[in-house]
């Protein structure tokens, strides 16, 4: 840890107990302990500080990465909050403890990443970073040009516009799309804008990552999977700053008079 100590919620991370947001929902919660005292949001600390969370202390990871590649079945939560019913750390059960790198909402299913890496987590997830991830998606009328049209283009959704993306239509009701954001229940939020429900949503890929094993099953990621996902991640920022979006800036016009 460096002599000037880092953030309390990025310790948590990297030190393999949680992702960077799950970390901030347990500090707002009073859950975390610095020498006895529970932090502020932002709070350093160095290497000699004691860490706990709901009483355990947390050291910094020293073990051995984990990547894992999981097939999330539908009704199973992506969060490490163990009282939740249904969450993804209980029904992996595996050995040690890992997280998930973002989200799949409930009613979804599909490919999501495992880990104890909390560095790999921070890439992948900036905003600004453009990774792609891929779905395949079921909708309950009849597909239409105009509809693949407007979901290429864009749609406006939770006070933005998304972002262009590559969408393909399948069969008479599914369709596939390519994104390269994230914004919350995105696919299903854009699809009810233009007057369709979806009734089934997988994701088939991240990055470089084809889902490639039955529905509640995990594997390793192979050496060359890992590589090749940190070279594609490596031009990704990991400052605080690239997760925020970038601001237009407009000149002003000037009226000269005459």
């Amino acid at each position: 840890m460096e002599d000037s100590g880092k953030r309390i919620n990025k310790f948590l991370s990297e030190s393999g107990f949680c992702s960077r947001r799950e970390a901030d929902r347990l500090i707002s919660e009073g859950r975390v302990t610095i020498n006895g005292l529970v932090p502020e949001m932002g709070t350093k600390v160095l290497e000699t500080d004691e860490i706990r969370v709901d009483g355990k202390l947390i050291r910094e990871n020293r073990d051995k990465p984990i990547y894992l590649a999981f097939n999330k079945p539908v009704g199973i939560e992506c969060t490490t909050n163990q009282s939740v019913r249904n969450n993804i750390v209980d029904y992996i059960n595996y050995p040690e403890r890992i997280f998930p790198i973002g989200r799949l909402d409930k009613a979804s299913e599909g490919l999501i990443f495992m880990t104890n890496d909390g560095d790999i987590v921070n890439k992948i997830l900036r905003a600004r970073n453009n990774h792609e991830k891929e779905y395949i998606v079921t909708v309950d009328k009849p597909i239409t040009d105009r509809f693949i049209q407007k979901m290429g283009n864009g749609v406006p959704i939770l006070d933005t516009v998304t972002r262009k993306c590559k969408v393909e239509q399948i069969s008479k009701y599914i369709f596939k799309i390519v994104l390269t954001q994230g914004l919350n229940r995105q696919i299903r939020r854009m699809c009810e804008y233009l007057g369709y429900e979806v009734t089934a949503l997988k994701r088939i890929r991240i990055i470089n990552i084809s889902l490639d094993i039955q529905v509640g099953r995990y594997r390793d990621l192979t050496p060359a999977e890992i590589k090749e996902l940190n070279q594609l991640i490596e031009p990704s920022s990991k400052t605080e700053e690239a997760s925020l979006p970038k601001v237009e800036v407009r000149r002003p016009i000037i009226i000269k008079k005459k």
